[in-house]
């Protein structure tokens, strides 16, 4: 056959395969004619076998071959080797790599830049078909939209002086997906981590309005793995040369451009698709991945598209593979509806199920059923607000019978939790470096930070949600616990500069998700994603930002990427609360200054760091305090706004420099900045509570433990507050609540159990208490000194003046604070003694002194003038 006769049968080719099925016999009878040869050859073409199902690439082979071979004078099988060796442009071509319907793909080194590309080009003799140069053109503009990991990057389209068109594109060493399932079928981790991708790559073409239109695994690459990798590599989406663009038509209505195996039935009657094309077409690519063959497997084209239009997947996905789950096969067949309105209607819905597997929890049922349900749940809610208001009514009627204010307060708080409380669960770490989970935690921490400022909202805090880090537990499970109506959860993957963050916002009823998206940018711009995603959560929640809400979420507190690398690397260990954390956690934040001097988050970070390691006893407060006030000074001067840098100076004033005015106006500014904040809540509340300002501490504390209901700290606080306004029970009841929420993480919390003990008179508990403590949490000198008193009340003497002992060689061997010491003086009666120490903790102006007004530990000494004069000398004697 000559090359004109090739060429007509390539033209009548490319017709009668973008013709729906129905339409292609009165075509061929009509473009063939009598020519029973051409007929013959043109349905050969057609009909070819699954082995081959592409049109465009059976095109290639057997047409554009024999074409350029009788054109160049040269066999078929070197026709397309032609080129190497050569060069187009400033492009040197090193070796073939693919032949495409619509191109020929080398592997060529760019003379310019010095690196490796995939050179797509046309063939010399499709060059002047304007159709296909813009389909070429087309492909790139496509691709080259979108600015993703998962799409391959087009560095440049051009043409030669001779018309010669070109795309240059990233060259990436690795396999095509195709290949990889040509072994045999994926791992369900590997094949969930590939879907994933895939759907990331198409979430972000579909949000720039691109649909794909040809998804299968021969236009999938999966990279070969960076060494610091688990092993699998990155998958990009290749060969946009058929993708509509939105607004862009390149094709008439009708054409089916697509390989069959993998079309959806809308594609297969020439109708026109969105992009729920391509969720269809990943369906089929997660089917094969899982079981090593395509689930509409019958002989030829025209058998297959039946099967596409009419029967399910045989065989049915669990026969083939049991150790799929059938949350995984629920989503194979959402994939796969007929219909596309009852397929996954974005990307981002089949994405949020693919990682709620991948987690480990169970995926929801349909977000239109879910819609459904929250319509009906609104309507059988009013049904029942009316009856209440009704039976209200009624009671107000009828004497005797009285409606309880907790019952009224509980309706109104639950309906609240729907409405406004959020947690932000620890974002999964999918980074290919271990080390990087710094990031993650930083991460998470921040976007708690930036919700934290927005007044209509109430954020659980760090503490609490970080308890549920690699948890198993459902979405409604979390919700329940945390007593929370809306969960924020998501995933971190780091590569080098590289960054992409994966936010989703779950209904914690229904796991219905009501709102997910990716961000893929650079590290330098993760402050801006921060701010972005804050501001999202914020609209799908519908609070309405006020003006100076809106400003803070979207402050930056440093440009240098580096710097602000180095800050999450000190929040890191600093959430450790070790001494060794608080260590590691200075250096890294002086690195961050050294890197940007005006790095207002740094010097707080180093404020904190240094306030609790005095307060804690690890050093010296007369060391530790006036570092820490210097540095959350100079925070504030750079940026006025930080909540955290406003609490920490507040500490300082109200438990070093005996400053309480000060110390208030610092801790409302601080609430005012950051509404949600549990840390100030819970430290303005003890405030309150040393001041003796029971009823506000309470509240306050109260507040605190709303935001973070899993702090044992913030726990132990409440239960602290009840003990000083010497409600004992009270106390006692909220610190046993405690200590079976965290029944071996609770040493703190039995030390101020067995405090409560005392005050009971309970001595023997108060001893067995306060051992425990010592048991799991070490030998800290306040717990032996609370013991000393214990003993000495229970009669034991000796026992106590063993615990001093202790402490006197504890001081010898380190550091042990004065004040340490006087509840076993005070419990022996030695008030001299007592004295003695206080007045040391008062020179080292300890931060415990402040707490002598209302604790009932020290009222054995109150009506000692030396007392009265104390207090004084502290500003707390009226």
């Amino acid at each position: 056959m000559n090359s004109e006769r090739w060429n007509k049968l390539e033209r009548l080719f490319e017709k009668a395969s973008a013709l729906p099925i129905g339409q292609r016999g009165d075509f061929i009878e009509q473009a063939c004619g009598h020519d029973a040869v051409l007929r013959s050859e043109l349905v050969s073409l057609l009909e070819l076998s699954e082995d081959a199902p592409d049109y465009l690439n059976r095109l290639s082979e057997k047409v554009v071959t024999p074409a350029l071979a009788a054109l160049f004078d040269v066999t078929p099988e070197s026709a397309f080797d032609s080129l190497v060796g050569g060069g187009i442009s400033h492009y040197q071509i090193l070796e073939k790599l693919g032949v495409g319907g619509m191109g020929v793909v080398y592997k060529a080194r760019d003379a310019k830049l010095d690196r490796v590309v995939a050179l797509k080009l046309l063939p010399p003799h499709l060059s002047t078909d304007e159709t296909a140069k813009q389909r070429l053109i087309a492909e790139a503009k496509a691709a080259s939209a979108v600015d993703h990991p998962n799409i391959a990057v087009v560095h440049e389209i051009s043409e030669t002086e001779d018309g010669q068109v070109f795309i240059a594109m990233a060259y990436y060493e690795g396999e095509t997906l195709k290949q990889k399932i040509a072994r045999g079928p994926l791992p369900v981790n590997e094949t969930l981590d590939l879907a994933t991708q895939i759907a990331e790559g198409l979430s972000a073409a579909h949000r720039k309005g691109i649909v794909h239109r040809d998804i299968k695994p021969s236009n999938i690459l999966v990279t070969k793995p960076v060494p610091a990798a688990t092993g699998q590599g990155l998958a990009k989406i290749v060969d946009f040369g058929i993708a509509k663009l939105a607004g862009a038509e390149l094709t008439k209505t009708g054409t089916t451009l697509g390989t069959v195996a993998y079309m959806s039935p809308e594609q297969t009657h020439g109708k026109a698709v969105d992009h729920r094309t391509d969720l269809w077409s990943l369906g089929v690519c997660l089917y094969e991945m899982l079981s090593g063959q395509r689930p509409f497997q019958n002989g030829n084209e025209q058998a297959a598209i039946y099967a596409i239009r009419n029967d399910q997947p045989d065989p049915a996905l669990a026969g083939l593979r049991p150790e799929v789950s059938p949350e995984l096969a629920r989503v194979v067949d959402r994939c796969l509806k007929k219909n596309p309105v009852e397929r996954y209607q974005q990307a981002e819905e089949l994405l949020a199920d693919l990682r709620a597997i991948k987690a480990g929890r169970s995926i929801g049922r349909w977000r239109g059923i879910g819609r459904l349900l929250q319509k009906q749940a609104w309507l059988y809610g009013s049904l029942v607000g009316l009856l209440i208001l009704l039976l209200a009514g009624a009671l107000l009627l009828w004497p005797g019978l009285q409606v309880r204010d907790a019952a009224t307060e509980s309706v109104t708080e639950a309906g609240a939790l729907a409405r406004n409380r959020l947690a932000v669960l620890p974002l999964a770490n999918y980074s290919p470096d271990p080390e990087d989970e710094y990031f993650a935690d930083g991460m998470t921490e921040e976007l708690i930070s930036r919700l934290s400022r927005l007044g209509d909202l109430r954020v659980i805090a760090r503490t609490s949600v970080m308890r549920y880090k690699d948890t198993k537990k459902s979405i409604a499970e979390i919700g329940r616990e945390l007593r929370v109506g809306t969960i924020i959860e998501g995933s971190v993957r780091k590569i080098k500069e590289r960054v992409r963050i994966t936010v989703q916002l779950i209904h914690t009823q229904s796991e219905e998700h009501l709102w997910s998206q990716d961000f893929d940018t650079e590290f330098k711009d993760v402050l801006d994603v921060q701010s972005e995603i804050a501001q999202r959560v914020a609209e799908a929640m519908d609070v309405q930002m006020k003006a100076g809400e809106r400003r803070l979420l979207a402050k930056k507190g440093t440009d240098n990427p580096e710097a602000y690398k180095l800050y999450l690397r000190g929040r890191f260990f600093w959430n450790k609360q070790t001494a060794e954390g608080f260590k590691t956690a200075i250096e890294y934040f002086n690195q961050a200054i050294e890197t940007d001097s005006t790095f207002a988050l740094a010097y707080a970070g180093l404020a904190d760091t240094y306030n609790l390691l005095g307060t804690w006893g690890f050093i010296p407060v007369k060391e530790s305090h006036p570092k820490a006030k210097a540095l959350a000074n100079k925070a504030l001067q750079l940026d006025d706004n930080l909540a955290e840098a406003h609490t920490s100076l507040a500490d300082i004033s109200a438990y070093y420099d005996w400053d309480y005015d000060k110390a208030e106006h610092h801790y409302k500014r601080a609430i005012a900045l950051s509404p949600n904040y549990a840390t100030a809540h819970a430290w303005y509340g003890e405030f309150l509570r040393h001041m003796g300002r029971f009823d506000e501490a309470i509240s306050e504390v109260k507040r605190a433990q709303s935001l973070d209901p899993l702090s044992i700290t913030i726990n132990n606080i409440v239960g602290l507050t009840f003990h000083h306004a010497r409600r004992y029970d009270k106390a006692e009841k909220e610190l046993q609540e405690t200590i079976e929420m965290h029944p071996a993480d609770t040493g703190s919390t039995y030390f101020l159990l067995g405090l409560v003990y005392i005050q009971k008179g309970m001595y023997e508990e108060a001893v067995s208490a306060i051992q425990t403590a010592r048991t799991l949490s070490g030998d800290i000198p306040d717990f032996l000194g609370a013991q000393g008193c214990a003993y000495a009340l229970a009669g034991k003497r000796t026992k106590a003046l063993s615990c001093l002992q202790e402490l006197q060689e504890m001081s010898k061997q380190g550091y042990a604070p004065p004040f340490s010491f006087v509840p076993a003086y005070v419990g022996l009666g030695q008030k001299d003694k007592a004295f003695e120490y206080l007045d040391k903790a008062y020179e080292e102006r300890n931060f415990q002194l402040v707490m002598l007004k209302v604790d009932p530990l020290f009222d054995p000494l109150r009506s000692d003038p030396r007392f009265t004069a104390l207090l004084e000398k502290m500003g707390l004697a009226h």
